[in-house]
């Protein structure tokens, strides 16, 4: 569950659920289905879970596809199902957003039956929560749904005061190859530009935008935001954005976009229209470390996947997902395979931490 502890979430923010709905990034078109469970209190809202009703599984970050292909190939209907999650966002943050000062058990059972309701009440397959935090993921559990977990790559501010600070807990030849990463990175004349608030103009959202489609037609085919979502949280959210963007022979080359929490940065996605070696790292994972310290942010959460990213300081952190599947005979069979997904993500987490850039001993100093 959430309470005011927690801290800001900028992911569970209204405006930034307003943006994504208004803009038609989320909608039955693409979809996105708002399907939004309230639990109310003599009227009063008492809790809330973000959630959408499915005709695919793309956006999701978690990846249920081959259950999908099962369950279809034994005669079942796997779509539509519904997502309690943050459309496009592989972010982890609360899911049974509950009113301060509520009973938190109370109100978290009552979400919880909601959900499962409201799948049997629409004649869904299936509920699915994800990236929430690992005490929701308990909690859900408890209520009659399957646990899943996955790993992304984390960094962590261990009370550098500098970049330099952080390099030097590496051992040399990470701390090497980063520096000729970042040297390498900046050399045809590219600078580097941290841009919020006010400096989020249309003219510099225009050519974010042009990134993001250029480089999401590639990976994705069809990229998931519209440009209307990007002036929608340059007008709500604009403080809470931090764009790195690259410039090179007077006009933008590169960018990526960040959020920032009360006490993470969250790193989205990025784009280019000019390719260079190592702008990528640069832009998406260097600088985000730098702004993380030099603000004194804790955590910087670079997103999904990339193993690539161990060797410049972001070591795997567990991430965990809730599941509720409709039929018994299907159920039981996730469940079985849940089981052993769980040890193996477990395990590989701890052989890519073991492997990690850190320094092992006295004698690899700076």
């Amino acid at each position: 569950m959430t309470n005011a502890k927690d801290g800001y979430n900028p992911f569970v923010s209204h405006a930034f659920f307003a943006a994504l709905e208004a803009s038609n990034s989320a909608c039955p078109r693409t979809g996105w289905g708002p399907r939004h469970l309230i639990a109310r209190r003599d009227g009063a809202i008492a809790g809330i879970v973000p959630c959408y009703l499915k005709s695919h599984s793309q956006g999701e970050y978690v990846f249920d596809r081959g259950w999908a292909d099962a369950y279809e190939r034994a005669g079942g209907h796997y779509y539509p199902k519904l997502q309690a999650s943050v459309p496009f966002t592989p972010a982890t943050g609360p899911r049974l957003l509950i009113r301060p000062g509520e009973d938190d058990e109370r109100v978290g059972s009552a979400l919880a039956g909601g959900l499962i309701g409201l799948c049997d009440a629409m004649q869904t397959s299936s509920v699915h929560v994800t990236f929430a935090r690992e005490r929701e993921w308990a909690f859900l559990a408890k209520n009659g749904f399957l646990q899943r977990t996955d790993q992304q790559f984390h960094w962590r501010n261990e009370g550098y005061s500098t970049f330099e600070d952080f390099l030097g807990t590496l051992a040399s030849r990470y701390r090497k190859v980063i520096r000729r990463e970042r040297r390498d990175a900046l050399a045809n004349g590219i600078t580097i530009h941290a841009l919020t608030g006010s400096e989020l103009t249309e003219e510099v959202w225009d050519a974010f935008f042009k990134f993001y489609m250029e480089t999401g037609s590639r990976k994705w085919g069809r990229p998931y935001l519209t440009r209307s979502f990007y002036s929608l949280i340059g007008e709500s959210m604009s403080k809470d954005v931090v764009l790195i963007m690259a410039r090179r022979n007077d006009r933008w080359i590169a960018g990526a976009i960040n959020f920032l929490g009360s006490d993470t940065l969250f790193g989205r996605h990025w784009g280019a229209i000019e390719h260079h070696p190592f702008l990528h790292f640069e832009v998406c994972y260097y600088q985000a470390i730098d702004y993380a310290i030099r603000h004194g942010l804790k955590t910087v959460e670079a997103g999904a996947q990339g193993e690539h990213k161990i060797a410049r300081g972001y070591l795997p952190q567990t991430t965990y997902s809730a599941h509720y599947i409709a039929d018994s005979g299907f159920r039981h069979a996730v469940r079985d395979y849940l089981k052993r997904e769980r040890q193996y993500v477990a395990e590989a987490a701890r052989e890519l931490t073991d492997a990690g850039p850190f320094r092992k001993t006295a004698d690899d100093a700076p």
